[in-house]
């Protein structure tokens, strides 16, 4: 069964009201009508809430979605393709405070940051999600490319663990924006782009957001090829990231404070990242899924809970690093 036009223009159209949801009505303001930074009770439930919908959407999958014999092995696809997705937009969450921290994002205007990145992340994974979906079905080799991609970054990740991040003033983008475009001293409020003595102008807010969008780029090079591995049904790919990406910013304001102490989250990423590397490899050279897929939601999970549960087990009692 193939969702027909009427079901992405309802699913997309139910995602964007659920934003504009969150950022118009949702989004509690003061007096000067300048949004309130969003409490950790409140993201905490937001976060919890997306979570239960995707549960929703899997049991939809589970029980009515196609034929009967299909839906349990799509549905299980769903989950540990939402799993993964979700897992690796945790590792977004590290990024995104260091970028508000080294720019000095005011909290209030955070979420209006993550607002419209997430939007631009929507659209960039569905055109990457097409582009490799194409891709696969007219050169089904470039699983094996993907393959060896996803070991080589986990490797990568593996082996950075512990390093210093560096500065995300230093991305080559955003210096070439600043030599060669108008850019105001300081923040204008909550605007992207202001007009001052008769010119256009980014304001820092404009540059921050950018790099958050390059940000998502380099993670979905990742994330998108690893729930290949799971699926290369388009439909099942989409949903699993849209899902993933709505409950970010809710995510973001709720663990922020204490990202730090996911000390092995980036072991357990690598180790999940190397993993469906070797099985997009097994499986085009099984000439189909090498491992079920509900043992790669096993795997997944225990890898990603344990590292989290592990990290947090042994971080308790930590304060806040005063660098974030």
């Amino acid at each position: 069964m193939e969702p027909n036009l009427w079901f992405w223009v309802s699913f997309n159209a139910a995602v964007l009201g659920l934003l504009l949801l969150d950022l118009g009505i949702f989004a509690k303001k003061d007096a000067n009508g300048d949004p309130v930074p969003v409490p950790v009770r409140t993201a905490l439930l937001k976060s919890g809430a997306y979570f239960l919908l995707a549960l929703g959407f899997f049991a939809f999958l589970w029980t009515s979605y196609g034929p009967a014999e299909a839906r349990q092995a799509r549905a299980l696809e769903f989950l540990t393709g939402y799993l993964i997705e979700w897992s690796l937009s945790v590792d977004n969450i590290f990024v995104f405070v260091l970028i508000f921290a080294r720019f000095g994002v005011p909290p209030q205007y955070q979420h209006r940051v993550l607002f419209w990145g997430i939007l631009g992340a929507l659209a960039m994974r569905a055109a990457m999600i097409l582009l490799g979906t194409s891709l696969l079905r007219e050169f089904d080799w470039i699983m094996v490319l993907f393959g060896l991609f996803l070991v080589w970054s986990g490797w990568k990740m593996l082996r950075s663990v512990g390093e210093e991040a560096g500065d995300p003033r230093d991305n080559p983008v955003l210096r070439w924006m600043e030599r060669r475009l108008p850019v105001t001293d300081g923040y204008r409020g909550k605007a992207f782009v202001v007009r001052e003595a008769g010119k256009w102008a980014l304001t820092p807010l404009a540059l921050v957001l950018i790099l958050v969008e390059l940000t998502d780029l380099v993670f979905a090079l990742d994330s998108i090829p690893a729930i290949f591995a799971v699926t290369t049904d388009p439909f099942i790919v989409y949903t699993a990231n849209v899902f993933a990406i709505l409950g970010l910013r809710a995510m973001y304001f709720a663990l922020s404070g204490i990202i730090h102490r996911f000390r092995y989250l980036k072991h357990g990423l690598s180790m999940v990242l190397m993993i469906v590397g070797v099985k997009m490899l097994a499986n085009y050279w099984a000439g189909g899924k090498a491992v079920p897929v509900e043992y790669a939601l096993a795997l997944t999970g225990a890898i990603i809970g344990g590292s989290i549960a592990l990290s947090l087990w042994k971080t308790r009692g930590e304060v806040r690093s005063a660098a974030t």
